[in-house]
This record gives structure tokens, C-alpha cells and sequence, in this order.
């Protein structure tokens, strides 16, 4: 499997506009939710006003208390206090509505806060991570052989939350941002047109200063995703691999090679607050820079009698705070934007990855198999024009065993990758009772296969949910049974507590041998027509080795039966040997006769008879 290729991404594939379609596509599915998001924030705006205009109307009636001869203050809304009223019921009649507005809008905007939260973790982050996690187990190999596991766990969690920042941080806030603008603009411009324009001219360079932080902060998250997975890469081996570690002593090193990527992701980071800090100052100050000209400019109008204090002057005031206050969240909404494209971009990859192998349209669903295999005329490579086995023709008949030998790259693990159709071969075709197996539901059809592997993974779960895997409903004599089957069951009993007994990870509290028999008792709990072992006693002891022997051999009877491995003892009990080099057949037929034929077999079998002399001399 060296052969196997990168997967380029087509970048003009994940142009920005491209991305933004996609990001809309998705706030479309949950439309309603952002529509009442908007419509409260609305609301919100809207009761924010109806406050300012309050607090200014009291400001003019308590001056117009102090100076009679001031202009009268103008109530909003249609409202006028009864001709009996002093100025201070007047004025305490709009305190308590200012009080009555501002215990709304905290309800209001306890209720928005919820909406949102709802929407973006109760909805989107759970149905994107459910689609992803959907794919991911649908792809095939090669996406796992390209793709690191850091990067995979990096794209399910925090990508995911990334790409749903565009819907709460760049659409929800940047609608609410351009209305609360634009609600802010038209009410300045009925106080005091001429100063609306004077406080807003600093909008033209904030808007340059954006757009041009904006593309520049793209690459650097991009970069920092890019960094942060190799990050978790190195940890994640560390801490896979902390028996290697230790047994070579490698501790230092390991830290230097984190300590080295954590610098990179930290360094990366600076980079991209360096930016921040850079491009926030520089939106506040222009920000600010309004209100200068507030004061200086609307000082002036008011001394010149052209623009009242309370319901002109200060409501203006709170308009324009309130307006750069908006203009300066362009910075954050910029900075969400540059996170939710980096981010979408490594979902929409997942998600876009086509699926190699899947059901035709009108997939057959096999029933109870038979189990005879046919290859005929295959060819299959992980790259199509390096293929790995070539013109490969036989049959396997039901209940034989069939054992599969060659040396290294020969493509042994690859021709059993191709039997519960992994990868689909690209010339020839294989049969299964006759049936194509590109014909076949896929799913049915692989649960009529059982798999043990050279080093078989086991979850951290009870002993009896391992062996039930592929078979969850399955009853405990079912469970039991199986792992008599697989000579099991009473290293089983002698656990702490038996099949309730909870594995340590990848069941690393057991010896391998027992490991490869919990694998072996979980594929015939499916009681499987067809058996593929994998090398299974690779990485054993002598003892360990006729352990797992003497169970699949019970464990062969009666099934179609793929044996690879490298040691003989294993391979003379098949009906058949297929012999690979380089990708081809090259010789086949019994243990005994292919021993006296010359060739790799041979070879292999005189080695092995020498190695046993010269450990029974040396044992002597």
C-alpha cells in the first residue's frame, strides 16, 4: 500500500465564493431559527431606540424645568403628559419607562441568546458532526491511508464549530450589524443631516482597513489548522507508541519533536493575533474618531441653536456610540469569516470525497452463501497505473481453505482486500456463488464475511460487547457459544468478571494471543460462510501460536476459508496454496507439493526446516 496517492485538493473547487454558497446553503436549512434569531435582535434594536429617545426627552424636559426660556422639549410617539403634570411626574413617568424598556429587553435578550445557542449547538454543530461521521465510515481505506487521524478527529470537532461560526458570528451578527446601521443612519439623519455625513465619512477607510485584513488573515488560519494537526499527530503517537518510547528511551526526544510543534502552532498564532491586534486598534481609533467630530462639529449646531441638547445632541450621541460600536465588530465579524472559510473548506472536503466503493442501483441482497469464490482475471492497484496484482485467475470452492503465501509486496493483504470488496479491481471481476460481486448489497454481503487481522483492534468495552460487534442483538449463549468456537471461553471465565470483564484500550490488558481469539470469536458470531485470516499468528509466540492454531482449525470447518501467512505450520493445513510474486500466481497446489517443486514455496520451507534444526542444536 506505499503506492497509494495523495488526495489533492482542487482548490478551484473551494474558491471563497464557492465556500460562501455552501456556508449560505447551510444557514438556508435552518432559515426559520435564524429568521426569529433576526427577528428578536430587531426587536432589541428597536426597544434600544425607543430608550435613547426617552433618556433625551428627559434631558430636555428637566432643562426646560431649568430654563424656561429653552425650546420646549418634543415628547415622541404621539405622547403628551396631562397639562397638570410638573416636571417631575413628567420626568418620572419616563424614568419608569426607560426601567419598563430595559426589563423587556433583557428579557428579549435572554431569549435571543437561547435561540441562538439552540440553533447553532442544539442544531447545526450536532447535524454537520452527524453527516461528517456518516461519511467518514462510508469512505474507503484510501481516504484513511491519506488522511492522518489527527487531522480526521481535528476536522469532526473543531472545524465543525468553526464552519457554524459563519451562521451565528458572520450571517446572524453581520444582518444585525447592517440593520442596526442602517436604523442608526436614518434616525441621525432626521436630527441632523449635515453631522450624520461628517461623523460617518471615517466609514470609507475602516471599510479598506477591513477588506484588506481580511485577505490577509485567510492563509495564516489555514496555515495554523494545517500546524495544529501535526500537533495532535505527534501527541497522539506519543501517547499510542508510549511502550516504544520508553523501551528506546526516546522520552526526550519526544518532547523536543512537541515542544517544537507546539512553538510552530504558538508562533503561527502570534502571527495571526499580531494581525488582530494590528487591525482592532485601528478600526476603534477611527471609530472614535467620529465622536471628535461629534464634539467639535455638533458643539457648534448646538450654539448656533440648529440642533437641541436632550432629543438632538445626547440622543445623537448615543447613536453614534452605538453606531461605532457596530463598525468596530467588523474586525470580529472579518475575523469570523476568515475561521468559517478555513474551517468549511476541510469539512466540505470530507464530505466531497467520493465514495470508491458503494451499491449499484439495484443492489441484490444475497442470501445464506455458499461460499464459492472465483477471480477472474483481476487486476487491482491502490494507483491504477501501478497495478499490485496482475491477471490473477482461480477458484475457491465451498468449504475449502485456501492459503495464500508470497513475500513481502507480493500483495497477499491486498487480494484479501479485494474479497469483502474494500476496493473494487480495476479489470476482471470476482464471483461469489456466481454473482458478481458489484451486483451485491454491500452491507448484506459483508456480513457473511468474517475478518481477523494480523493485529485484530479491540474497543474499551465489556468483553461480550467486543465479540458482539458486528452482531449487537446477539444473546449470551450466542456470545458464549462463539467464543467456545474460537477456544475462548475459558481464559474468558478466568477474568475478573468473566464477559462483563471491561477491556483496557485496544484490549491491552491481554496477551496477544488472547487479543486474536476474541477477534476470531467475533467473527463467527455471524456464523460467516466465508472466513479471511490475515496473518493472524505474525506477531506470536511458539505457545501462542498453537493456541490460535488449534482454534481455527475448528474454526475453518465447514466455511470457504482465505488463510495468509508467512509460517508453514499454518499453511499445511489448506486445501490449496496460492503462491504471489510481484502481483502474479505463480505457483499453486498443496503444502506437499509445492515443497518438492522448486520455487518460493520451496525456498521458504527449506528456510524454516533450517532455522528449526538450529534452534533444536542450540537447545541440545
Amino acid at each position: 500500500m506505499s503506492d497509494t496517492p495523495s488526495l489533492h485538493t482542487d482548490e478551484s473547487r473551494y474558491s471563497t465564493a464557492k465556500l460562501l454558497r455552501r456556508l449560505l446553503a447551510l444557514a438556508w436549512q435552518f432559515r426559520v431559527d435564524c429568521l426569529l434569531s433576526l427577528a428578536l435582535s430587531i426587536i432589541l434594536l428597536l426597544l434600544g431606540l425607543v430608550g435613547l429617545q426617552l433618556l433625551g426627552t428627559a434631558i430636555d424636559v428637566i432643562r426646560h424645568a431649568l430654563d424656561p426660556t429653552a425650546v420646549p422639549p418634543a415628547y415622541p410617539f404621539g405622547w403628551k403628559p396631562p397639562a397638570n403634570w410638573s416636571p417631575l411626574h413628567v420626568v418620572t413617568a419616563l424614568s419608569l419607562a426607560i426601567v419598563a424598556q430595559a426589563v423587556l429587553r433583557s428579557v428579549l435578550t435572554y431569549s435571543y441568546n437561547m435561540t441562538t445557542v439552540r440553533l447553532t449547538q442544539g442544531k447545526i454543530v450536532p447535524e454537520l458532526r452527524g453527516k461528517l461521521y456518516s461519511k467518514i465510515q462510508r469512505l474507503s481505506f484510501r481516504f484513511f491511508e491519506v488522511h492522518g487521524s489527527s487531522s480526521i478527529f481535528n476536522r469532526l470537532t473543531g472545524d465543525v464549530q468553526n464552519t457554524r461560526l459563519f451562521v451565528d458570528g458572520v450571517i446572524l451578527q453581520g444582518l444585525n450589524m447592517l440593520i442596526t446601521l442602517a436604523a442608526y443612519f436614518l434616525y441621525m439623519w432626521k436630527i441632523q443631516a449635515s453631522l450624520t455625513l461628517a461623523c460617518l465619512s471615517v466609514t470609507i477607510p475602516l471599510a479598506l482597513v477591513t477588506h484588506y485584513y481580511s485577505n490577509r488573515l485567510r492563509p495564516g488560519y489555514q496555515k495554523n489548522r494545517d500546524l495544529y494537526d501535526g500537533l495532535v499527530e505527534v501527541f497522539s503517537q506519543s501517547v499510542l507508541g508510549i511502550q516504544t518510547v520508553k523501551g528506546f528511551a526516546a522520552e526526550s526526544d519526544r518532547i523536543k519533536k512537541f515542544e517544537t510543534g507546539n512553538r510552530a502552532v504558538a508562533s503561527q498564532q502570534q502571527k495571526i493575533f499580531w494581525d488582530l491586534s494590528v487591525f482592532t486598534p485601528i478600526t476603534h481609533f477611527l471609530s472614535q474618531l467620529s465622536l471628535v467630530i461629534l464634539f467639535a462639529y455638533g458643539g457648534w449646531l448646538y450654539v448656533q441653536g440648529r440642533i437641541p441638547l436632550g432629543g438632538g445632541l445626547v440622543v445623537f450621541a448615543g447613536l453614534l456610540q452605538q453606531f461605532t460600536g457596530q463598525v468596530a465588530n467588523l474586525s470580529t465579524i472579518a475575523n469570523s469569516v476568515q475561521q468559517s472559510l478555513t474551517a468549511s473548506k476541510r469539512v466540505f472536503e470530507v464530505l466531497d470525497t467520493p465514495i470508491e466503493v458503494e451499491n449499484n442501483s439495484n443492489p441484490v441482497k444475497p442470501s445464506r452463501l455458499k461460499g464459492n469464490l472465483v477471480f477472474d482475471g483481476v487486476t487491482f492497484g491502490y494507483v491504477p497505473q501501478t497495478p499490485v496484482l496482475k491477471n490473477l485467475s482461480f477458484t475457491a470452492q465451498s468449504g475449502q481453505v485456501i492459503g495464500i503465501f508470497g513475500m513481502t509486496g507480493a500483495g497477499k493483504t491486498s487480494l484479501l482486500g479485494l474479497i469483502p470488496r474494500f476496493y473494487d479491481p480495476q479489470q476482471g471481476r470476482i464471483l461469489i456463488d456466481g454473482m458478481d460481486l458489484r451486483d451485491l448489497d454491500l452491507d448484506e454481503y459483508r456480513r457473511q464475511i468474517g475478518i481477523v487481522y494480523q493485529e485484530s483492534f479491540l474497543f474499551s468495552n465489556t468483553v461480550a460487547a467486543n465479540i458482539a460487534f458486528g452482531s449487537p442483538y446477539a444473546t449470551q449463549d450466542q456470545i458464549e457459544q462463539a467464543a467456545r468456537a474460537a477456544s475462548a471461553h475459558d481464559f474468558i471465565m478466568a477474568l475478573p468478571k468473566g464477559y462483563n470483564t471491561v477491556l483496557g484500550e485496544s484490549g491491552a490488558d491481554l496477551s496477544g494471543g488472547q487479543r486474536q481469539r476474541l477477534a476470531l470469536a467475533r467473527a463467527l458470531l455471524l456464523q460467516p460462510p466465508i472466513l479471511i485470516l490475515d496473518d493472524p499468528t505474525a506477531s506470536v509466540d511458539a505457545k501462542t501460536e498453537h493456541e490460535i492454531v488449534s482454534a481455527l482449525r475448528h474454526a475453518m470447518e465447514g466455511r470457504t476459508a482465505f488463510v495468509v501467512a508467512n509460517r508453514l505450520s499454518l499453511l499445511r493445513r489448506a486445501d490449496r496454496i496460492l503462491v504471489l510474486e510481484e502481483g502474479r500466481l505463480v505457483q499453486e497446489g498443496t503444502h506437499d507439493q509445492l515443497a518438492h517443486i522448486h520455487g518460493p514455496y520451496q525456498d521458504a520451507a527449506v528456510l524454516q526446516l533450517m532455522d528449526l534444526a538450529r534452534e533444536e542444536r542450540s537447545a541440545a
